[in-house]
């Protein structure tokens, strides 16, 4: 359609054309003393478009003759820039396969071209637009070859080169490739185990990067070396937040940062601090409950504080059987019958118990845990039968012995004196394995 509209146009003027050269009858005369030249003003009108457009060829040919040496300085400072650009990508491929020293040559060739294209350029040659960013990405590219040859004082004079030229700039470019050379700082400081210079560097970031998966990465482990589990723990929920971690190892690692703020605690008041600093899903884990309840009856031996730990788990254990495995529920066991003997007779923890026992009669357990209730509840028959149930078949070496104790101790209050000393002698072989 577009090529039709052109062929009419064309035709329209090569009519009107015609016609106003077939009807144009008029002549120009020139007067040059002493003759006289008449022409047609057609012709003259053709001279004219023939003399305008030679003058305008020549003009572009001399302004074309005169620019030639600006475009021979304008082809070699592109030049320059070209190869900068081709060294820097061939930098980066020998980086990545593991080529650190010609990685390293490469920067600096990258740098003695940049310094060569400056002193080359002149005021009125245009400055190429990413000169600083290749600049700051060839000192980083060095300061990673010099890392991986062990080479700290090439490293730092390279680091420093990139930071001094972030001051004063403007450029988020130049911006975002400095807090890539500081995220390397870091990590070069946990390569040297020097994680408070690594927590430095992580601290002098934005808020944006900080937040990034790779600085959260990085933090966490700097807080883990340094022993700072409550930072490690604020920064292991947002990486479970962001997906860095699979389902089972977030829960795991959760559960391990958990546990090891619990140990920084040196007295009950500190415990308990960091048991309220904890989040809900943190407090439902039973080896954290279970650890925190142990850590606290070693601190202050007050089983009132760990009661309320230990009873959801306990209602969990009892009414989602599948929530705990049987290892866990002998920690559980071992942990209540503890507390319990403890405190004062309630008679609602032994129906409990009792419940819970007659409900899975082949958790030994619950027998073991039955029997030391019973004992400190002065039901001392009962509780002889239900430890002389358990106590052959418990297979964690303190709930066994603490069995035998016990049915030892039943023993001596009957002045049973030989069954006392066949249950001391098995407490004993209990506590020799």
């Amino acid at each position: 359609m577009r090529a039709a509209l052109w062929l009419i146009a064309l035709f329209a003027v090569a009519v009107a054309s015609a016609l106003l050269a077939g009807g144009n009858n008029s002549t120009v005369t020139v007067f040059w003393s002493p003759y006289r030249v008449d022409l047609s003003m057609n012709l003259v009108l053709l001279l004219l478009v023939v003399l305008f457009t030679v003058l305008h060829f020549a003009l572009r040919a001399l302004s074309a003759l005169f620019e030639l040496p600006h475009q021979a300085r304008r082809w070699r400072l592109q030049q320059k820039e070209r190869a900068m650009h081709a060294m820097l990508l061939d930098g980066l491929t020998q980086l990545m396969s593991g080529r650190y020293v010609r990685s390293a040559k490469s920067a600096e060739q990258v740098l003695r071209l940049e310094v060569l294209l400056a002193q080359t350029r002149t005021a009125d040659d245009v400055a190429p637009r990413h000169v600083q960013q290749l600049r700051v990405l060839s000192h980083l590219m060095a300061a990673e070859s010099a890392q991986a040859l062990r080479d700290r004082e090439a490293r730092e004079t390279h680091l420093q080169a990139v930071l001094d030229e972030a001051q004063g700039s403007t450029s988020e470019a130049v911006l975002e490739v400095v807090e890539a050379a500081q995220l390397s700082a870091a990590r070069w400081s946990l390569s040297d185990r020097d994680a408070p210079a690594a927590l430095r560097w992580l601290d002098g970031l934005r808020q944006g990067t900080a937040r990034r998966t790779l600085a959260l990465r990085m933090r966490l482990k700097a807080s883990r070396i340094e022993h700072k589990f409550e930072e490690a723990l604020d920064t292991a929920r947002l990486l479970s937040k962001h997906g860095a971690f699979t389902g089972a190892a977030a829960h795991s690692l959760l559960r391990e940062l958990a546990i090891a703020s619990l140990n920084n605690a040196h007295d009950s008041a500190q415990l308990q601090r960091a048991w309220d600093g904890l989040e809900r899903q943190e407090r439902d884990l039973p080896e954290v409950v279970l650890h925190a309840a142990d850590r606290m009856m070693r601190l202050s031996g007050d089983a009132n504080l760990v009661m309320p730990w230990l009873t959801p788990l306990w209602n969990r254990m009892v009414q989602q059987p599948d929530s705990c495995t049987p290892d866990m529920r002998l920690r559980v066991t071992h942990m209540l019958a503890r507390a319990l003997v403890l405190l004062p007779v309630d008679a609602e923890w032994l129906a409990s118990i009792e419940r819970a026992r007659q409900t899975y009669p082949r958790w030994v357990e619950l027998s073991y845990l039955a029997g030391m209730v019973c004992w400190h509840h002065a039901l001392w028959g009962k509780a002889q039968q239900m430890l002389e149930q358990a106590a052959p078949q418990l297979s964690v070496p303190e709930m066994q012995r603490q069995a035998w104790r016990t049915l030892a101790l039943l023993a001596e209050h009957k002045e049973e004196t030989t069954r006392a000393q066949m249950c001391w002698k098995r407490a004993a072989e209990v506590t020799l394995v």
